[in-house]
Order: structure tokens, then sequence, then C-alpha cells
């Protein structure tokens, strides 16, 4: 796979499509064997099968976010809330000058509660923007890929995330998966404490459960039920 979308902007002015897709990512830690950009490499996987599949305009990646809670960690890399609501806002006036708009934000990153509010706000007036994939369609991606583990316990360098990896970059994982299971199921404060205080590995998962033909499954669930969210943008009002 790659990161960057390669389309020239003949080929935007030719595809004139009406939607834009923004992968949002992050910079931290997940454990050993999984690189920084693991969720970079998440949102991008999921932005480019959507955006293929219903022939929308990719953008890049946001690379850093909202990481605070992996602070702990060596190599994690922050943004505040209010600089990355300002990126996407950016993102959305510049796109709305030059005809395309809405947008949709495929987040990687489940620490990027921000993202939430700033769709609800954009919303406001008509359809503008939409959150994907949301708890609804990662637990039905789950199901279809006959996932082990809930979204619940597998939070964090766990089953899900390796088996995405897996199957489009098997490439950037390094050894220590199959023996780096660690299971923290209790964490009402993780807000306060950070995950510091809940795994000394920066992992709460089981790695182990994964597969590239989970991957596969995961990616071709998330790209089918893209297209409720793309339906309630595009519907007319």
């Amino acid at each position: 796979m790659t990161l960057l979308p390669t389309a020239t902007s003949v080929d935007e002015r030719r595809r004139a499509a009406k939607v834009a897709v923004l992968p949002v990512g992050s910079f931290e830690q997940h454990g050993t064997y999984l690189p920084l950009v693991t969720d970079t490499v998440v949102a991008c996987s999921i932005a480019e099968r959507v955006a293929a599949a219903y022939d929308l305009f990719l953008l890049p990646p946001v690379t850093i976010s909202c990481s605070h809670e992996h602070s702990a960690w060596p190599g994690t890399v922050s943004i505040s809330h209010s600089t990355l609501t300002a990126i996407i806002s950016d993102v959305l006036g510049s796109l709305r000058q030059s005809g395309t708009d809405p947008l949709a934000l495929v987040n990687g990153h489940g620490g990027n509660y921000v993202l939430s509010n700033i769709v609800q706000e954009a919303n406001v007036e008509r359809p503008t923007m939409t959150l994907f994939p949301v708890r609804e369609d990662w637990n039905a991606a789950r199901e279809a890929a006959g996932l082990a583990s809930t979204g619940h316990d597998d939070m964090h360098a766990g089953e899900l995330e390796v088996s995405v990896l897996r199957h489009v970059a098997p490439e950037l994982l390094k050894p220590g998966v199959e023996d780096s299971d660690h299971h923290a199921s209790e964490r009402k404060l993780l807000l306060v404490h950070g995950m510091a205080a809940y795994t000394e590995t920066g992992v709460i998962g089981a790695p182990s459960n994964a597969s590239a033909d989970k991957g596969r499954m995961l990616l071709d669930s998330l790209t089918a039920t893209f297209k409720e969210h793309l339906d309630a943008l595009t519907a007319s009002p």
C-alpha cells in the first residue's frame, strides 16, 4: 500500500468527486512489534479502499493527532485537540473553495475523541461531514472477520490492528506478536492516568490471534458499510 495518494490535478478534474476522504492517523507507540505510524496505516488502508470503491477524492493523511494517553512511551508525538480541529476546519474550507463538499473523516486512532464534536458541529445546518468507522461499523467488521476479541478488550496493538497490517503491510511488523498478549479490561481511569497505568508494554489485546485473512475481511466489511455514510452525505435534503 501507499500512504500518499498519487492522483494528479488532471485526474481529480476528470473525477469531479463531490465527496473527499481524509484519513486521520497518529504517531504513537504500538508495542514492540508495530510501528509508530500504525494508526495512520490503518486509516489509509480504509480510506484507500472506500475512495476506490466509490470513486471519491482521496486526501493525504493527518499523521499526528491526539495521543496524549501514550506519552509515557518514547516516540509518541501529539498535537492538541484545538490544532486537530483547526486542521480539519481548514481542509474543509479549502475543499469548499474548489467545489468539493462534503468530507468523510476516516479515523484510525480511538483517542481522537474530538472528531465526534467536529462532525456534530459541521452538520448543524446540513450533512457536511461523517466520521468513519464508528463503533457499529467496527463491531460489524469484527463479526464479519471472525475476530476472537471484542472492541473493548482489543484496545491497542491487538488482534485488529495486527490483522490489518498483516494484510496490507506485513513488512512493517517486527518480532514479538505471538507472545505479547496482555489483558486489562478494567480501565476506568484511563483518561486520568493514561495507558501506562494498565500496561507496561503498551499493548492491550491479543495480537497472537491476528491473521492477514482477518485483515482482508475487516477491510471488505468496512468498505461495504461505508455506503451508509456516503448515502447520508449525498442524499437530497
